[in-house]
C-alpha cells in the first residue's frame, strides 16, 4: 500500500514542473518560408536614351584615334625598316640610333593613345557617377582605344627586343 502511495506522491510533484507561465514561439511558418525557392523573375535590362552631345564626343575621340593609328602605322613601317638595319650592329652606331628615334616616335604615338584612353574613360566615369546604363558607342571606343594601345606596345616591344641593348 506504500508503493501506490508514494507513486502517486511522486506524480504529483511532477506536475507541479510543468508550468505554462511563458510566451513559447509559435509553430506557423513565417514570412520567409511562405516564399518559396523560385528564381525571382529577370528584372529588364536599362538601355540607354540617345545622347546627341555624347554621340558628337564619341565621333570626334574616333576621329583622333584614327588619326593616331594612321600616323603610327606610317612611322611604324619606317622603325621596322630601320629596326632591321640596326640588327647585329653595335649600340651606339647610326644604324641604332635611328632605330631609337624612330621607337622614341612610336613611343610618342602610344603616349597619344594612352591620353585618348584617359578621356574615354572619363566619359565612362562621369556616366557611371550618374548611375546611367552602359552606352553602346562608348563602350565600342573604349575597347578601339584599348585595341590600338595593346597593337602599339606590343610592336614597340617586339622592335625594342630586336635591337641591341645598351
Amino acid at each position: 500500500m506504500m508503493r501506490p502511495l508514494l507513486l502517486a506522491a511522486i506524480a504529483l510533484s511532477l506536475t507541479g514542473c510543468a508550468h505554462e507561465g511563458g510566451s513559447f514561439p509559435s509553430l506557423a511558418p513565417r514570412a520567409a518560408e511562405k516564399q518559396g525557392f523560385a528564381e525571382p523573375a529577370p528584372r529588364p535590362v536599362p538601355t540607354a536614351t540617345p545622347d546627341p552631345a555624347l554621340d558628337a564626343r564619341v565621333v570626334s575621340l574616333d576621329a583622333n584615334l584614327s588619326a593616331i593609328a594612321r600616323g603610327a602605322a606610317a612611322d611604324q613601317a619606317l622603325a621596322e625598316r630601320l629596326a632591321t638595319a640596326a640588327r647585329g650592329r653595335p649600340v651606339g652606331s647610326d644604324a641604332w640610333l635611328d632605330a631609337q628615334s624612330a621607337l622614341a616616335r612610336l613611343d610618342d604615338w602610344r603616349a597619344q593613345v594612352s591620353s585618348l584612353a584617359s578621356d574615354v574613360e572619363e566619359l565612362g566615369a562621369e556616366r557611371a557617377a550618374t548611375l546611367a546604363p552602359g552606352y553602346p558607342a562608348l563602350d565600342a571606343l573604349t575597347a578601339r582605344v584599348s585595341a590600338e594601345a595593346t597593337r602599339q606596345g606590343e610592336v614597340i616591344e617586339r622592335l625594342s627586343a630586336q635591337l641591341p641593348s645598351a
